[in-house]
């Protein structure tokens, strides 16, 4: 047999049992979710920023992340809201690799799924109760979803998860903004098709459930850059890129268009030093053109403590085991300098 069945893991509602919301936090979550919904429906002006490592592998590093990311948003309040990475999942090109805390709660210790449910929804409870920040993560498997779904502020879909169905119908259900990136073939109108599809109403199947779901009106657009039949990565962040994803939205019904620039992956070509100068173009490419001003609703930034990436096991404090990320000091110098271009 193929497949081994080692456990029977608890449903979401008995993991929010034992660690639950308080209703002091409660107030906090929705005072944020008002706030970041404003962003995505038009009625604030200020960016959204979704930042942090590439991968939380650590919980207190990760918190330590997050406290020094509230020091910079008492500053910069009044025009950026920062939405911290907390990203629990980890999709892995070819399989192999390190899954995220989901998967290895401890990443020098064997995959224990039950201890990673656990770990993820402390990490996410920590964050909040600590810092006053409710975070973002990547729904990499629309089922586990609940485990968070009190807690989270904003969910992105990957680039290999926006064509799957079951992403786009889950999606449809979720009163929280979320992100489609774009195919890593650059497609748009896989991705625009994702988003349309997020925003309609839909009967289906969703944890042993028929459930229906009302659409979700802030599903938005991520560009993320491409990666060509040769395997070269190319940007999709440049100003004609902008004023074509405006264009595109302008001859659809969707709601609210909306666009987060992500400015590593391909966007970079993960040269993650690459991330400050693009969101400085891109906040050019605004005040050059009032439609792209409207449409850019923020940015998504990998990065940590310290720069760059280490491999598993070298224990480096605050370092990222998987894509390299900004350090601290370049990464409060690039909050600041955003907010002086706006």
């Amino acid at each position: 047999m193929s497949m081994i069945f080692e456990r029977k893991l608890p449903i979401p509602m008995e993991v929010k049992e034992q660690y639950p919301v308080t209703a002091e936090l409660e107030k906090v979550i929705e005072k944020r979710a008002s706030e970041i919904k404003d962003i995505f429906t038009g009625k604030s002006d200020r960016l959204a920023l979704i930042i942090g490592p590439c991968s939380a592998d650590n919980e207190d590093s990760v918190i330590d992340y997050i406290l020094r990311l509230r020091k910079v948003q008492e500053k910069v309040e009044d025009k950026i809201l920062i939405i911290p990475r907390i990203y629990t999942n980890k999709p892995r090109t070819t399989g192999d690799g390190y899954k995220g805390m989901l998967h290895q709660p401890n990443p020098n210790e064997k995959p224990d799924m039950y201890k990673g449910i656990v770990a993820i929804r402390k990490l996410h409870l920590r964050a909040l109760s600590e810092t006053g920040f409710s975070c973002a993560d990547e729904m990499l498997y629309p089922e586990n979803y609940r485990y968070l779904s009190d807690l989270l502020a904003y969910v992105a879909i990957g680039a290999r998860s926006v064509e799957n169905q079951q992403h786009r119908l889950t999606s449809s259900g979720l009163d929280i903004p979320v992100g489609m990136k774009n195919p890593t073939s650059g497609d748009i109108s896989v991705m625009m098709n994702s988003i349309t599809a997020a925003q309609h109403k839909h009967t289906f199947i969703y944890r042993g459930w028929e459930v229906h779901s009302e659409g979700n009106p802030c599903a938005h657009a991520i560009l993320r850059g491409y990666v060509n039949k040769h395997g070269q990565s190319l940007p999709n962040y440049h100003y004609e890129d902008l004023v074509h994803l405006a264009e595109t939205y302008s001859q659809t019904d969707l709601v609210n268009p909306a666009v987060i620039i992500d400015t590593n992956h391909a966007n970079s070509g993960k040269k993650y030093l690459e991330q400050t100068r693009i969101a400085k173009e891109v906040l050019h490419s605004c005040r050059h053109d009032a439609d792209v001003k409207k449409l850019v609703k923020g940015f998504m930034i990998e990065s940590y403590i310290e720069d760059g990436a280490q491999k598993i096991g070298e224990c480096i404090y605050g370092k990222s085991i998987t894509d390299p990320c900004l350090g601290w000091e370049k990464t409060e110098k690039l909050i600041y300098d955003m907010a002086d271009l706006l």
